[in-house]
């Protein structure tokens, strides 16, 4: 499993998704058409900082019955909740619901939030249902892919399990960044190195801000902006 520093976490939570995006384009040296999400979303309160840590994987299913006896059923989602909270974290629950793209049970609404607040788990990646909304629990972020009233037949399939939420590849482990915007993967051979990325994208925006928001702005203030972005590595 990949490794953070506190100092790494920290500014992590302190940037929101689009940025870190930026940040690991230039860790990568470019820009890629993966490892983020691509869909719209949306989510508990929009007003929560980012919500980061290592992916707790799991696959839901609302749209018919488990084909399994009760006892089965309920032992694999003891086994879920054993999972989620093991290890020392921080941990993202990322569930994909395979009634995609017609989603129609939520999992995720008032009891589920408390129990995996109450865990420890950092907050929910999931393309599948929210609901019980103006009822949960304070500080827990649920990114989820649609808002509704029922829970339908929602259970538990498969955990553990690479999963895929919004056209975006999750393994178990691999590193989240989320929040109102959607999410991103951030690859464990990067992870510590963007802290200064971070610092670098958001430094090179300054210049171009400020010309931009001065009176007397100009396409010649701006190709001069530009010149002293590029110049900040």
């Amino acid at each position: 499993m990949p490794t953070i520093t506190l100092g790494t976490l920290a500014a992590l939570r302190k940037a929101d998704t689009p940025t870190v995006c930026n940040a690991l384009e230039h860790v990568m040296g470019g820009r890629t058409a993966e490892g983020f999400t691509k869909q719209p979303v949306v989510c508990a309160d929009p007003a929560l900082p980012p919500v980061v840590g290592f992916a707790r994987t799991a696959k839901i299913r609302a749209s018919s019955p488990a084909q399994k006896p009760a006892a089965e059923v309920r032992a694999l989602r003891m086994h879920y909740y054993e999972y989620v909270a093991a290890g020392d974290g921080p941990n993202v629950v990322v569930i994909e619901d395979t009634d995609w793209p017609h989603v129609i049970g939520g999992f995720w609404g008032e009891m589920q939030v408390a129990q995996h607040k109450g865990l420890g788990v950092a907050g929910t990646l999931t393309n599948g249902v929210l609901r019980d909304l103006g009822m949960l629990d304070e500080g827990y972020q649920v990114i989820a892919g649609a808002v509704g009233p029922s829970h339908a037949f929602v259970h538990v399939t498969e955990l553990d399990c690479p999963v895929r939420v919004f056209g975006m590849s999750v393994r178990p482990d691999d590193l989240i960044h989320a929040d109102r915007h959607g999410a991103v993967v951030i690859p464990a051979e990067h992870i510590e190195r963007m802290p200064q990325a971070i610092d670098v994208v958001m430094r090179k925006e300054v210049p171009i801000l400020s010309a931009a928001r001065a009176p007397g702005f100009t396409v010649e203030k701006l190709r001069a902006a530009w010149a002293e972005a590029d110049e900040i590595k």
